[in-house]
């Protein structure tokens, strides 16, 4: 008798099927008025990263969404102030449902939205997708950042503007799945600073490409695509220091130039550029406007990281205890500094 031998899975603990993102779009759907919200927020985006429109794009909002009530609180309050600053500015709230981990860590709503390590991933892509749709309802559009090339299919038609991380800009997985995105993609560079793997990777985004994917029934398949032209960099310093000011802005955009791309790109005020303090994402982004007032309208915009309380706190073992409206990943700034914040830009701005 042959004796069997487990060569298969061993370090998988289980395999449970998943929903497929059709059943969840059929629960979740988009309506007209939504799909209008969305393609506006798209076509905006796209206007101020091809030159046509010189506002000031601003991508605001939580480092990451782990409680949907004070998530749709800000909302509420962003949609309120972009209203009021739409002449100059145009304001889309940062709604991250991926976090990509250093080690280990918390890694998103969508992946253990109960705060436990349960892993409910489904319950996370429904409650991930169902706060889309109220912010789709609301008109505010929406941003977040891809991980898994599997999650689009679930939620990308109801987000306007997309990032690929620092951690993943120079997989060729994200580059493909980037090129066939609908929305414009901003690239980050790498966690050392380095952009030119932000400039390869926008060119190999730019390029069609086929790779391995699943359709909406959730069945393995071919995806071809045709390259994504609304992409661009996110400047977010690195570990060597920071890359916002005007020499490494001007070094940045000789990179694009060399390598054929429009030399448009945008800074994230945090991360590297803040030295990983949030309170120093003030000075960044007072900076960019300095730096846009001095004519240098190829800075398009810039990310901020702000929660409706400064700072942040420890996930721990209990849920119950967290504060309300405080991040549980990167500390942001609150709602009061990020209201007088992008109020003083506004102004700053009338004459540009």
């Amino acid at each position: 008798m042959v004796q069997s031998i487990n060569i298969n899975d061993v370090n998988i603990e289980k395999i449970e099927p998943l929903v497929s993102p059709r059943e969840v779009i059929a629960d979740l759907p988009v309506t007209k008025a939504m799909a209008d919200s969305v393609l506006n927020g798209r076509t905006q985006i796209k206007r101020v990263i091809n030159g046509d429109d010189p506002r000031l794009l601003v991508i605001v909002g939580p480092c990451s969404i782990h409680d949907e009530k004070a998530g749709l609180e800000y909302a509420e309050r962003l949609l309120k102030l972009s209203e009021c600053l739409s002449d100059r500015m145009l304001i889309v709230m940062r709604v991250y449902f991926e976090k990509p981990r250093t080690t280990v860590g918390w890694k998103g709503l969508i992946y253990d939205p109960m705060l436990d390590g349960s892993f409910h991933i489904e319950t996370g892509l429904r409650r991930a997708r169902g706060f889309l749709v109220k912010l789709a309802e609301m008109g505010l559009p929406a941003a977040t950042e891809f991980l898994d090339p599997v999650v689009p299919q679930y939620l990308a038609d109801l987000v306007s503007w997309a990032a690929i991380g620092a951690r993943t800009i120079e997989s060729q997985t994200h580059r493909q799945m980037a090129s066939g995105l609908s929305m414009p993609v901003g690239f980050k560079n790498s966690t050392d600073g380095n952009v030119q793997n932000a400039v390869d990777a926008i060119v190999s985004a730019r390029a069609p490409h086929a790779f391995f994917g699943i359709d909406r029934d959730g069945n393995t398949c071919m995806v071809q695509t045709k390259g994504n032209p609304d992409t661009h960099v996110v400047l977010r310093g690195g570990s060597h220091g920071s890359n916002y000011m005007a020499p490494s802005i001007a070094l940045a955009q000789a990179q694009l130039k060399a390598s054929g791309l429009p030399s448009t790109l945008m800074v994230d005020c945090s991360h590297g550029n803040s030295e990983k303090d949030h309170a120093k994402q003030a000075l960044v982004f007072r900076d960019i406007v300095s730096q846009r007032m001095a004519g240098d309208a190829n800075i398009i915009g810039c990310m901020v990281e702000s929660h409706l309380f400064p700072g942040s706190q420890k996930l721990g073992d209990d849920p119950s205890k967290l504060e309300y409206g405080l991040s549980i990943t990167d500390a942001c700034i609150g709602w009061d500094e990020t209201e007088a914040l992008l109020t003083e830009a506004h102004d700053a701005l009338a004459g540009t």
